[in-house]
């Protein structure tokens, strides 16, 4: 916090992100250059033969768009890490920046090893042979072998493919610790993760997005009761990554229960203040411009410059309706500027907009933003009444709106715009919702869709968290009582998250209650003074 106050620090961080910004377009220019090159013809003495035979098969510009939209999915990160430990109170901040570096790097070993096989690989029918059709899980790309050049005739190499999606992955995994902030053990932490990222995200995703998944391709059993060639439709995840990320984390808040000494405001108290909205606010805004790999990335081609503009432009206005309706929704009742909520209230527009983003107007993204702006208050007071303790807002803002967003495609697509491909557009099945004429049929899909993974993954995950809550020792889900009030950060990482300096040398800050201490301490026993 004091360093935040320095105005050298803050300088420094308008010149970090200023050059990350700078990286990008520096990138995209090298994108449009390799475009001028690959796109010569094939006698131009610049390409070789080997070059050749390698566009073939390989769309560089393609690849380089994907690789380009995974770099800004994976910096998303680090808008998480700064967001959670914001809004946590002090005694809490080292955990959570703990938990984000371990479950991306567990997160990248699992969904090389089995994830990315699981969800993107084919699978078996009742002859034995590798295909797709009704697909459950997939069973090819264990370890990433037997992968092609490019995935599945995409034109996108095969690694860079594979990077993108971890990015998502990864951005699923980090969802779900931000409703168990505070009491969560590090090594529940550990075994959560390996069930979130190596099967429940990556098979429920095979569902919708991987080769013959039943929801995105067939409607599996329940193909009658939707209009042929209607399926479930997830453009960035709304359902895939975050109703999936937010019903873990809320199965993960009912089994720990709530932090020691939090009062709910069914009972006159309210969520414990945030130790930092300075850092919570940038991460937030990193997040915001890290969706712009997370949706018009999904495109999963350059070539479709519409479409890439349509998702950017109606990604921007549903965040930017739900930041400021979600302010002006609670101000009535709090007389009070609230910046917690608009930071909470633009990313329940992104996630929104998220399933809807390629197919609805720059209108239909306004009105679906401000209503994920109405939604995440009204979920935040739910868990309040229910007495369900969420420090960073995970549940109202990824699960609800998730749902509300998977909803919108339904409600909202236009029906002037089909799927991109590696080409461009394919307009010719248009996706269109009730409200343009489109009937109930898609909007029927994608409550199957929603249904399925709020019964599926949540059941699955509500049944996984209660066995480790029954784990006796060390790894049960929940620290102990002691190990909780004596602070998280000291007992399971061995530091507060700040320290003073002064002439004897270095005065740590630490926790003395349930509730945010504000007196520096002297450094606990088991940490070395430097």
């Amino acid at each position: 916090m004091q360093r935040f106050k320095d105005p050298n620090t803050r300088k420094m961080m308008g010149v970090i992100l200023a050059g990350k910004m700078l990286g990008i377009v520096a990138l995209l220019a090298i994108i449009k250059a390799l475009g001028s090159i690959f796109g010569a013809e094939a006698g131009a003495s610049t390409v070789s033969r080997a070059a050749v035979e390698a566009a073939d098969t390989i769309n560089p510009i393609n690849t380089m768009w994907v690789l380009v939209a995974a770099f800004l999915v994976f910096f998303m990160q680090a808008g998480f890490m700064a967001l959670e430990a914001g809004f946590a109170r002090s005694r809490e901040a080292v955990n959570v920046l703990m938990e984000c570096v371990f479950d991306t790097c567990l997160c990248g070993i699992l969904f090389w090893a089995i994830g990315f096989a699981f969800m993107f690989g084919g699978h078996f029918t009742e002859s034995g042979s590798l295909a797709g059709a009704n697909g459950l899980i997939g069973h090819e790309y264990f370890f990433l072998s037997g992968g092609g050049a490019d995935y599945n005739g995409t034109g996108i190499a095969f690694l860079a493919f594979f990077l993108f999606q971890l990015a998502f992955a990864d951005t699923a995994s980090t969802i779900t610790s931000g409703a168990m902030v505070g009491r969560t053990s590090f090594k529940g932490d550990i075994l959560y993760s390996i069930c979130v990222s190596g099967f429940l995200y990556p098979i429920f995703g095979h569902w919708v997005w991987g080769p013959g998944g039943w929801l995105g391709n067939t409607m599996g059993w329940f193909n009658g009761l939707v209009p042929e060639g209607t399926v479930f439709r997830d453009f960035a995840g709304s359902t895939v990554v975050h109703t999936t990320g937010g019903v873990i984390a809320l199965a993960g808040a009912i089994a720990l229960g709530p932090r020691l000494g939090r009062k709910f405001a069914r009972d006159g108290g309210g969520l414990f203040p945030p130790h930092d909205l300075v850092m919570a606010s940038i991460g937030a805004v990193i997040l915001w411009f890290g969706w712009y790999g997370f949706n018009p990335g999904s495109t999963l081609s350059a070539m479709d410059w519409e479409g890439i503009g349509r998702v950017a432009g109606n990604t921007t206005l549903a965040a930017c309706a739900g930041g400021m309706v979600a302010v002006l929704f609670v101000y009535p009742r709090s007389k009070k500027w609230d910046l917690g909520m608009s930071l909470n209230g633009f990313l329940g527009g992104l996630v929104a907009i998220t399933a809807p983003c390629y197919w609805v107007s720059p209108l239909g993204a306004v009105i679906i933003g401000a209503l994920a702006g109405i939604i995440v208050p009204l979920g935040v007071d739910l868990l309040e009444h229910l007495r369900i303790d969420d420090p960073i807002g995970a549940v109202p803002v990824h699960f609800i709106c998730g749902i509300f967003g998977t909803l919108a495609v339904g409600l909202f697509a236009t029906g002037q715009y089909g799927i991109p491909t590696s080409e461009g557009p394919d307009n010719s099945a248009p996706i269109e919702g009730l409200f343009y004429g489109g009937g109930g049929g898609q909007l029927l899909a994608q409550i199957i869709g929603s249904l399925s993974c709020i019964i599926v993954v949540g059941g699955l995950a509500m049944i996984i968290m209660k066995l480790l809550r029954l784990i006796p020792g060390s790894w049960n889900l929940r620290i102990s009582r002691d190990e909780e009030l004596e602070g998280i950060d000291v007992v399971e990482h061995g530091l507060p998250p700040y320290h003073l300096e002064s002439g004897a040398g270095v005065i740590y800050i630490t926790p003395t209650s349930p509730n945010f201490d504000k007196e520096p301490a002297s450094a606990p026993a088991s940490t070395e003074k430097v």
